[in-house]
């Protein structure tokens, strides 16, 4: 596991990059055919800055999604790895951002926008007592898990492990409902939610040790829909909303 000091200058890195969270400028659902895109309001899909006419959506039966730009130049979506299929068309970086089967068009500033700072991340003061080594138990069957998103829509995921420890004079066990980087990924809510940190939830990634799984909650994170309207984030399962205060990881954006 890396440092702490390390983690968080990734973080902010992977936050401020060019395909970062910070970036969202829209996000439009679309259907089957051709659109245009601007910010004129005549365009089939407005975008809330940029130029009047960027170009064409293209999205037909048959046929790959391209943007044409308005030089006429066109491009097809490729997906990579870890990444929706994506696209340039300066000065954006365009992605198809699939929720359910129903696509839309995600944009990203990718130079400097005008008129937008960014203040920077805060934190709680390091507490190495929120390093918690808890059971990594696997479930005797996997359970099909509803999870609410924030967007009013409903994921199904697999659960298969749970982590079990005792706080406060609570037992807990915390439910993972996603994964990054092949790590399990907690969505988490407690009392400081809200008030001292962002109100929805934070996230929180555990590094498996066998039967074991270390749990760092001074790594625990702002999700996407904090720093934007265009993400759509899950909330925190019922085993997840902590009975009491976590002051350790990131404090409100």
């Amino acid at each position: 596991m890396d440092d702490l000091k390390t983690w968080r200058a990734a973080r902010l890195k992977a936050l401020t990059a060019p395909d970062g969270w910070l970036n969202l400028t829209d996000r439009i659902e679309f259907g089957p055919g051709r659109h245009s895109v601007g910010s004129d309001e005549i365009c089939d899909l407005r975008l809330s800055c940029g130029p009047g006419f960027l170009g064409w959506l293209i999205d037909l039966p048959g046929q790959k999604t391209a943007f044409q730009c308005a030089t006429g130049e066109r491009k097809n979506f490729k997906s990579t790895k870890g990444s929706p299929p994506r696209t340039k068309a300066a000065p954006f970086l365009l992605e198809i951002h699939l929720v359910g089967d129903k696509p839309a068009l995600r944009v990203r500033w990718t130079a400097d926008r005008p008129g937008y700072k960014f203040a920077g991340l805060r934190y709680f003061p390091t507490e190495p007592d929120w390093v918690i080594t808890a059971r990594w138990e696997k479930l005797a069957e996997p359970v099909a898990l509803q999870v609410d998103m924030i967007s009013g829509a409903v994921e199904t995921v697999l659960q298969t492990y749970v982590a079990r420890f005792h706080r406060e004079g609570h037992d807990i066990a915390l439910v993972p409902t996603h994964a990054k980087a092949g790590k399990p990924m907690f969505v988490i809510r407690d009392a400081t939610s809200g008030h001292e940190t962002y109100a929805a939830s934070r996230f929180l990634i555990g590094e498996v040790l066998d039967d074991h799984i270390i749990l760092d909650f001074n790594r625990a994170h702002t999700p996407p829909c904090g720093f934007t309207d265009f993400a759509i984030c899950p909330l925190p399962p019922p085993e997840n909303r902590l009975p009491f205060a976590v002051r350790a990881g990131e404090l409100a954006p």
